[in-house]
């Protein structure tokens, strides 16, 4: 059976109000980690969208102090996109994939009996990929991940900090310029930088702590001992062939957990 549009959508619309400055508008975006918010008029209507890209513009264009003041007096009305893209929810995925090839956009506002219901968008498509990926279970390779977040040594304790908030990891790899694996950053690492203060000069190398590492074609049960044997939430995938060449992924009690949660998991049976 064809799965529709409002299969996949996420119920409900995040939106602002049209006088919203660029940085209320950033404010929630943040808030609810989202790409775009739809803009509505005085009545509740839809009447545009405003995403992270048009802001992007807006920081770009303010390159000196007159821009950055003329751009501050912006609204979500004058950079979004209008009119809005929009979709009915009885739409078969296939063809809904279609119009997002043809019209090259990143979501589309869903439409019910005329009334706006949610928003499909790129993500909902590659979320939904993932999810076709059949469940495997013997190897550190098949559930780890591949995606990792990584950093130099050199790099500011506060930069790791905020690329763990953004992409909502809770560590960061520290590699040397040839990718080899020298600790981890985790949020343990950094509690002591809350409490006491930090020195802006003060890199990862500071705080990192040694990384446990295991082979990609260890067994999920000595993947687990480890983790529970030494205490800690992750371990750095490697080739034993190569030990020292850039880590093939991480594995973490999170992605042990994500395996038993998923519908045709074992422990779901």
């Amino acid at each position: 059976m064809t799965k529709l549009v409002k299969d996949l959508m996420h119920p409900g619309v995040l939106t602002c109000k049209p006088d919203a400055t660029l940085g209320q508008v950033a404010t929630l975006l943040d808030q609810h980690q989202v790409h775009a918010l739809f803009v509505t008029d005085r009545d509740g209507r839809i009447v545009g969208v405003i995403s992270d890209f048009d802001l992007m513009t807006g920081e770009w264009l303010s390159s000196d102090p007159e821009s950055l003041s003329t751009m501050r007096k912006l609204t979500a009305s004058d950079i979004m996109t209008k009119p809005v893209d929009s979709i009915d929810a009885s739409t078969p995925l296939p063809k809904a994939a279609d119009l997002f090839i043809e019209k090259s956009v990143g979501r589309f506002l869903v439409m019910e009996n005329e009334k706006p219901v949610g928003t499909i968008s790129l993500s909902d498509f590659v979320a939904s990929l993932s999810e076709k990926i059949k469940a495997k279970r013997d190897t550190v390779g098949d559930v780890m991940s591949d995606a990792i977040l990584v950093c130099r040594g050199k790099t500011s304790v506060l930069s790791a900090a905020r690329a763990m908030t953004s992409s909502g990891w809770r560590s960061v790899l520290v590699v040397d310029i040839r990718g080899k694996v020298l600790g981890v950053v985790s949020g343990h690492d950094l509690m002591s930088l809350v409490k006491n203060g930090v020195d802006e000069k003060k890199i990862v190398r500071d705080v990192m702590h040694p990384a446990l590492t295991v082979d990609i074609h260890a067994s999920l049960r000595q993947a687990a001992d480890m983790l529970i044997q030494n205490h800690y939430h992750r371990l750095v995938v490697v080739d034993k062939e190569d030990p020292d060449a850039f880590p093939l992924g991480v594995i973490s009690t999170f992605d042990i957990v994500a395996e038993m949660a998923r519908p045709d998991s074992v422990w779901q049976k």
